[in-house]
């Protein structure tokens, strides 16, 4: 059964443009080569502002393990984290499993 990770970051206040504009210029040239498993990226508009929400598809748990060793060992990736971890307020992380009705991405 497919395994979703859900990551949200919330951002102070007043660093989504910078973040937005880090993801263009380190962050998703970085990641491009793990999209194979991503679902997509989104940026909050109503609710809980500055917030960044990913999610990402894997087979199991140990999928999504070897998935996030490879991207941590990734040098590019990691020094576009360093950049962007001071503009993070908060982080969570949620695992889903898909309902046994309706679509599934």
């Amino acid at each position: 059964m497919a395994l979703y990770e859900m990551r949200t970051y919330t951002l102070h206040v007043g660093s989504r443009g910078e973040a937005v504009a880090l993801y263009g210029k380190l962050g998703w040239p970085a990641l491009k080569k793990y999209e194979k498993k991503l679902v997509g990226y989104f940026l909050s508009d109503t609710g809980t502002l500055n917030q960044i929400v990913h999610l990402w598809k894997f087979d199991d748990d140990a999928d999504r393990r070897r998935h996030w060793a490879a991207i941590y060992d990734d040098k590019k990736f990691m020094a576009f984290a360093g950049k962007l971890r001071p503009l993070i307020l908060t982080q969570e992380n949620k695992l889903l499993s898909a309902a046994p009705w309706g679509p599934h991405p």
